[in-house]
């Protein structure tokens, strides 16, 4: 993981730089399909290893045959397995979940509960699936980190380390949580798009910001000006 040199944004910086990150990236969200936070819980588990293209394309089948926690439960990893098989590790994924819905059924009576603690308890559910779920579907303040947002908060100098619970910890105390989803929704994006392992830097809105350009300057390394129209990759969450 790219570590940022400088100290740490002020707290006022940071919180400017996800407004302009917001204005480059408008109408920034999930690009997960979903109607509900067991569609979204469910796609978001199917995404580990997989691309938001890949999960859309089997989730409306999915969600046909199983529309519900209860259904879910009563799957068998034989028929959910077909089901899957595209987005990969489709044994494990299957198991972990019928063995998510059977626990919804048994414990939340087949809703999806809106807290960190019972979510993380679901088989097959980490701290970033559930803060997808609280910040997208359920309307509780959550700030998921992945490898866009490790190294685009590690660049910029928003955050600092290579922890995603410590990059959140970071990111969560500047920022307001009213923002927490929008900021984490914004940094996914301009992963994806500008700041990628050879960043597109002139097409940053934060250029003048990152400390990953200056030291680019300061070396005199040369950064990727323009998108190479040949290879086109659908980053992976």
């Amino acid at each position: 993981m790219e570590q940022g040199a400088g100290a740490l944004r002020s707290v006022a910086t940071r919180r400017r730089i996800i407004r302009t990150l917001s204005h480059q990236h408008p109408n920034a969200d999930t690009e997960l399909r979903y109607r509900n936070a067991f569609e979204l819980l469910a796609a978001t588990m199917l995404s580990a290893q997989s691309t938001d293209v890949g999960v859309n394309q089997v989730t409306p089948m999915l969600f046909e045959q199983y529309p519900d926690a209860r259904a879910l439960a009563a799957a068998t990893t034989e028929r959910l397995e077909p089901l899957i098989l595209s987005t990969g590790f489709y044994r494990q994924k299957a198991k972990a979940l019928i063995a998510m819905a059977q626990m919804l059924v048994a414990d939340h009576d087949g809703q999806v509960p809106a807290s960190m603690d019972a979510l993380t308890a679901l088989p097959g559910v980490g701290r970033k699936t559930a803060n997808v779920v609280l910040g997208h579907a359920l309307g509780v303040p959550g700030l998921p980190v992945d490898r866009h947002v490790l190294r685009v908060t590690n660049r910029i100098g928003l955050a600092s380390g290579d922890d995603p619970v410590e990059v959140e910890t970071q990111l969560c105390a500047a920022l307001s949580k009213s923002t927490w989803t929008l900021a984490s929704d914004v940094l996914i994006l301009h992963g994806r798009r500008v700041c990628r392992p050879k960043p597109l830097c002139d097409e940053c809105s934060i250029r003048t910001d990152c400390d990953h350009d200056r030291r680019v300057i300061a070396t005199g390394q040369t950064t990727t000006k323009t998108r190479d129209t040949r290879r086109v990759r659908t980053p992976r969450r």
